[in-house]
């Protein structure tokens, strides 16, 4: 007799390859994580380069970069409508017919990061009016050239998220915020006067014409060290240190409505201008981070509205959209004096691990991990009536972070 011989594998066999298979998943899954996080930093990282031959294409062409701060006046009233008359008293309200040079420097490079759908609906009139129905603006009424104030969501270039401004590694999507960046400004290693430069609305009978402010213009040139400074035509020649030794943008990671102290700081109810600038770290000496989780703010306080989140406006120049320094090292906390719009230090931040990439004067991307050396955290920021380390032409207080956000300060850059 012949002993029938079955085909098939046993409930424990099959027990036992599940439990290997599970095993070598469970093994493998951290690695195929990290190749997807290495693609994405390395995508986003294409995307700054992308930004900065950008750059140097605008400076090719115009013979400068980009002006951080740049628009047109309003012919309106403190708070005007679309074609209203009469002066403008207040640049800083949400008003619909000026973009009160409010405009970031990403604006000026859309055409040069092959945006030039986007360029072509900004620098001409423009009726599309996202919250009407049908959606166009009344019969003789437009958008001026250059669009209207940087937080109009009904203006279509505003709320447009323009793949190479936005980092995959960041997931960020949606309202509160309007077209998100990924990639900000370098504004040096000073935030003081940094969001207002040296222009400042004229008074009675020009106030809606920008001017030069002699204290400001002072104030700025001591204090606004970076590449960029708000309101001002920056050259490739004016960066003495090098192009290459000089970062022009770092990366921000933009909110997610989480508390993060590196993209939502504390609502103060007075103004520290003079603690923050003498001490920036002074929101993490006086309670502002939670012990327990040190990457978000503390319960309980109150933090800026949610519409003024990091990165929330590509095209708006105020300092929480899209500008940063290198004064507190790379994903530190934000640290406001008061009010959004406001003086606010901003280190740069991401989502990848470790660090930020940032883009140098010379269009290279490099990626600046957290413990770079970044001198005294509690010192004083250079300004126009500094003494010491913060006198006026000091080199950086805040080691080489500090030195590799100055556009002049001859410091040698070494180990970087």
């Amino acid at each position: 007799m012949f002993k029938r011989r079955r085909n098939g594998f046993t409930l424990v066999e099959l027990l036992v390859v599940i439990a290997i298979i599970g095993v070598l998943v469970g093994l493998l899954l951290p690695a195929v994580q990290a190749a997807r996080e290495a693609a994405r930093r390395m995508s986003c990282s294409n995307n700054f380069k992308q930004i900065g031959l950008a750059l140097h294409n605008y400076h090719a062409a115009y013979d400068q970069v980009p002006i951080h701060g740049v628009g047109t006046e309003s012919p309106g009233s403190s708070n005007p409508g679309i074609q209203d008359t009469g002066p403008t008293l207040n640049w800083w309200s949400n008003y619909n017919h000026s973009n009160a040079w409010r405009l970031s420097a990403l604006v000026g490079l859309t055409p040069f990061f092959e945006q030039q759908a986007i360029w072509e609906q900004i620098s001409n009139p423009n009726r599309e009016d996202l919250t009407a129905t049908p959606p166009v603006l009344p019969a003789g009424m437009n958008f001026p050239p250059m669009g209207p104030h940087p937080q109009q969501a009904r203006y279509r270039p505003w709320v447009t998220e323009m793949p190479t401004l936005r980092c995959p590694s960041d997931p960020g999507t949606g309202l509160p915020a309007l077209g998100r960046t990924n990639y900000a400004m370098c504004l040096g290693d000073s935030y003081y006067v940094s969001v207002r430069g040296d222009l400042r609305f004229g008074v009675a009978p020009n106030t809606w014409k920008m001017v030069a402010e002699s204290a400001w213009a002072q104030d700025s040139r001591a204090a606004n060290r970076g590449m960029f400074t708000v309101h001002k035509a920056i050259k490739f020649r004016d960066v003495l240190d090098g192009l290459s030794n000089t970062i022009a943008m770092g990366e921000i990671a933009s909110d997610l409505g989480d508390r993060d102290k590196r993209t939502m700081p504390v609502q103060r109810t007075s103004n520290q201008r003079v603690l923050v600038r003498n001490n920036p770290s002074w929101c993490a000496d006086n309670g502002d981070v939670d012990p327990a989780r040190p990457k978000f703010l503390t319960p309980g306080l109150a933090t800026w509205t949610a519409i003024n989140g990091r990165g929330y406006r590509w095209c708006d120049h105020f300092t929480e959209m899209t500008g940063m320094h290198t004064i507190l090292p790379p994903n530190a906390e934000m640290c406001a004096d008061r009010n959004q719009g406001g003086e606010v230090v901003s280190p740069p931040s991401s989502r990848h691990q470790g660090g930020v990439h940032v883009m140098m004067g010379d269009g290279s991307v490099k990626f600046v991990t957290d413990s770079i050396e970044s001198g005294n955290k509690r010192a004083p920021m250079v300004w126009l009536s500094g003494t010491g380390t913060a006198a006026p032409g000091s080199q950086s207080p805040y080691g080489l972070w500090g030195a590799l956000g100055t556009r002049a300060a001859s410091e040698t850059i070494q180990g970087f």
